[in-house]
């Protein structure tokens, strides 16, 4: 998916993650160096990481804002009501979590507070991330919610504009649709969410 360059920044800050560029990276060497990781501030806060979760060749993957506190007791991305809820939205277009779905986050650690994660957190934690999406070579991603699909497009855009298209991250179609954390918070936009899901599913028909 060309995206070696990403591991030869030559400005790469001072302790960022060192991410092998080799096209034959395993997996076991990323989820080294994500528990590794101590190139921000959030390593001294967390309990764990938060690497992902799923069916690594997925043809589907959902990409979150950042690990909350049950997330970073159990180290897996999307538990608790949240995660029970997005679990139902994988059923009803035919999902299920861990067959043919990834789950990750942006950040693999919790910001202290669930605080909105800082630039320089997101741009040292970002590399583990595009390396996740150059092992999975996934057919589709989902963007879930405002910081994450921010975080993907480069955007500040709000998810209600962002919604309904198709937009494309190192190469690979991507959709926006509601965290289900904020659905939780927000029953009225589920309606708008399940819209979000038809959508992604005529679009990987499509593909």
């Amino acid at each position: 998916m060309g995206l070696a360059p990403v591991w030869r920044l030559r400005n790469r800050p001072a302790n960022a993650p060192v991410v092998p560029a080799e096209a034959g990276t395993q997996w076991i060497e990323i989820k080294q160096a994500v528990p590794a990781c101590t190139a921000c501030a959030l390593h001294k806060s967390r309990a764990q990481t938060v690497f992902g979760v799923g069916d690594e060749n997925a043809d589907w993957m959902l990409i979150g804002e950042a690990p909350g506190a049950e997330e970073d007791r159990l180290g897996e991305p999307f538990v608790g009501q949240a995660g029970k809820l997005l679990d139902n939205m994988l059923a009803a277009i035919d999902l299920k979590r861990g067959e043919n779905v990834y789950i990750a986050n942006v950040l693999k650690c919790r910001p202290p507070g669930n605080r909105n994660p800082e630039p320089d957190e997101v741009e040292k934690c970002t590399p583990f991330l595009k390396r996740q999406i150059a092992l999975i070579q996934p057919k589709l991603i989902i963007a879930m919610g405002r910081f994450a699909a921010q975080t993907l497009l480069a955007s500040d855009a709000s998810i209600a504009s962002l919604r309904g298209r198709v937009y494309s991250y190192e190469g690979v179609p991507l959709i926006v649709t509601y965290h289900p954390a904020y659905l939780l918070r927000s029953l009225p936009d589920k309606s708008k969410a399940w819209a979000d899901l038809v959508f992604a599913r005529k679009t990987m028909a499509s593909l």
